[in-house]
């Protein structure tokens, strides 16, 4: 097909959609990484909403992104991109900087009136000198032509106009040699109920690929490698879906019902909306009034036997805060999953950032340690969240999940795993001649402190707990000085054990290193292409990036002793290099931060992590 054409194969490419909220780009991005995953292409996306929802037709506010990368050795969702898909001219000012030098611009020039261009704040009429833009431009009448192949539809002007995102990802499927018949696929699952809409789409689909092919001579097309894969079923999955899955998963391998109380709140709803679908796979999903109640809720289910889950974000964190104090106390499994977006209050919902730590280590009144673990990418967010699971239930503890924004809603191809690559849950039940004989009481332990779990109904284990301190032996409220400071050391000892339960810290890139690049959370895949590419140039690094953050890996004093400069990278004023410090006040720790509801760049990881190393 591209054989007449000026075609560029590359390793990976870098697409970039971008128009008005309502413009269908999320959809449109969606497909067309569905359809590359497909083809054998690993994936990475990162779809940038706007912080104003409702924001006016054609203004700068409510311009929506959807960018990713596809190709071979994809980490991250590219600091650039080589292809730039503007919708208005709205988002061709707010996006023209992300497109790389040389690279190609798709416009609907019907969107470029002077009105539009008034409404986007140019000051001229000629928006590409404007904006200084040297890349190859194509002018689409994406608008027009969408009205042209719609005109015998019967389709009223609304709804043909709603087609326009998919003739431009026509276009772009030509533009990458990808089958239509993928995106066919998706889009006949999308519309199901609603055949008049799939062939609509379907026709404007064909449109704009028949577009491509038209022009070709005018801009240069792309060959993208693609890798063998493991062999196995593929899917394209956002983090959000991937943890619900994963809560799933955990369900069925300690053979307790999944109970997930939440309040829908930006950006964790769609694990509420996820898991809601799934009332044939047993799980009992409820949207409750405010997050107080969904954590209780939650507590409450723990305590009669379900695997019990709630979701939210940092607000909904802090509203928790009373309740999870409570699972401390009462000693029960409980996973708390928070979906980290930025800013205090309400703050930037739609944006990322990695500023719920200190809340999340010690976010309680009193002495409330809980384990706290964090997900790297968005399909690690499947065996995090097996993970939160199985340390909740075999510890006896309340787990906090660490998720973002930006591994919340981006996606990455993932092979579904086979049901023995995760193991059984163990279930710590009430050992059977402590019923018999009548001896069990509550707070009795096994050798590694956690309590038992009595299910609810079990005869001989019919006990309460409140929010009163109980004996250490009996569970009896108590109010004796000793007692409290014996459970308070006792909770703590019992999660600190939990690192005996979990991998030890990896550690990547150049073994002969004296600098050490540390991250958590899903930051990884920036920093491992920032050190990939620092050693690359010669400049040698290595990376270790956490995943367990309380308790820490067992040897993680051992790791951070072997270098002579330690550099933490984290999207927020230095939570996590402070965490370090406290612990080990002996190592030299260097820091990163962005605090911007953005990701971090490969390119400015790799500047800051040469000029600290220049510096010292």
């Amino acid at each position: 097909m591209l054989e007449n054409t000026n075609v560029k194969t590359l390793d990976k490419v870098v697409v970039r959609f971008s128009g008005d909220s309502g413009d269908g780009m999320q959809l449109a991005g969606n497909i067309f990484t569905n359809v590359s995953a497909g083809l054998g292409n690993q994936v990475s996306t990162f779809p940038d909403y706007p912080a104003e929802i409702r924001a006016p037709q054609g203004s700068l506010g409510g311009v929506s992104g959807f960018q990713v990368s596809v190709g071979t050795g994809v980490h991250t969702p590219g600091d650039a991109c080589d292809v730039l898909i503007a919708m208005n001219a709205a988002a061709l000012k707010t996006n023209h900087r992300f497109l790389k030098s040389g690279g190609v611009i798709i416009v609907d020039i019907d969107s470029f009136k002077e009105a539009d261009l008034r409404k986007a704040q140019y000051s001229t009429n000629t928006p590409f000198e404007e904006l200084g833009i040297k890349a190859q431009i194509v002018e689409v009448p994406v608008t027009s032509m969408t009205k042209a192949a719609l005109a015998d539809s019967g389709l009223d002007n609304k709804s043909v106009l709603k087609c326009r995102n998919i003739f431009a990802l026509g276009l772009v499927c030509w533009l990458f040699d990808r089958p239509l018949e993928s995106a066919l696929h998706h889009l006949r699952k999308k519309f199901a109920k609603k055949p008049a809409v799939f062939e609509a789409n379907a026709k404007v689909l064909q449109a704009g690929f028949d577009y491509g092919s038209n022009i070709h001579a005018s801009v240069s097309t792309y060959r993208v490698e693609t890798e063998d894969p493991r062999p196995g079923v593929y899917t394209d999955i956002n983090g959000n879906t991937a943890t619900a899955w994963g809560l799933i998963m955990a369900s069925e391998k300690c053979g307790r019902p999944l109970f997930l109380g939440s309040y829908p709140i930006t950006p964790a709803t769609d694990i509420l909306h996820e898991l809601a679908k799934r009332k044939d796979l047993g799980v009992k999903a409820c949207q409750m009034e405010d997050e107080i109640a969904g954590v209780c809720s939650a507590i409450g289910a723990a305590f009669a036997g379900d695997l019990a889950v709630t979701s939210t974000s940092g607000p909904g964190l802090a509203l928790k805060s009373e309740g999870i104090g409570l699972a401390v106390m009462a000693e029960l499994p409980l996973v708390v999953i928070d979906v980290q977006r930025g800013g205090p209050s309400t703050g930037l919902p739609t944006k990322t950032e990695q500023t719920d730590l200190m809340q999340a280590l010690y976010g309680r009144n009193g002495e409330s340690p809980v384990a706290v673990v964090a997900p790297a990418s968005p399909t690690d967010c499947f065996t995090m969240a097996f993970e939160a699971c199985r340390i909740a239930v075999e510890h006896m503890t309340p787990v906090i999940l660490l998720s973002d924004a930006f591994i919340g809603n981006g996606s990455s191809a993932w092979r579904v795993p086979d049901e023995d690559e995760y193991p059984a849950i163990k279930t710590p039940d009430v050992p059977r001649e402590l019923l018999e004989n009548g001896t069990w009481r509550p707070y009795m332990r096994a050798e590694d402190l956690h309590r038992f779990w009595p299910m609810s109904g079990t005869e001989g284990a019919t006990h309460r707990l409140g929010g009163l301190e109980k004996d250490a032996e009996t569970g009896a409220i108590s109010n004796s000085p000793e007692n409290h400071e014996k459970m308070v050391m006792l909770r703590r000892q019992k999660v600190a054990n939990i690192a005996n339960d979990i991998p030890l810290l990896d550690v990547c890139g150049n073994a002969d290193a004296d600098t050490l690049l540390v991250g958590w959370g899903g930051t990884y895949g920036h920093l491992r292409s920032a050190c990939e590419e620092l050693n690359a140039q010669g400049t040698p690094v290595a990376l270790a990036h956490f995943r367990y953050i309380n308790p820490l890996p067992a040897n993680t004093a051992e790791v951070l002793a072997r270098y002579k400069r330690v550099i933490v990278a984290e999207l927020n004023t230095g939570m996590f290099a402070d965490y370090l410090q406290c612990r080990y006040p002996e190592t030299r720790i260097s820091r990163i931060n962005k605090i911007q509801g953005q990701p971090f760049s490969v390119s400015e990881l790799v500047e800051k992590t040469r000029k600290i190393m220049e510096e010292a």
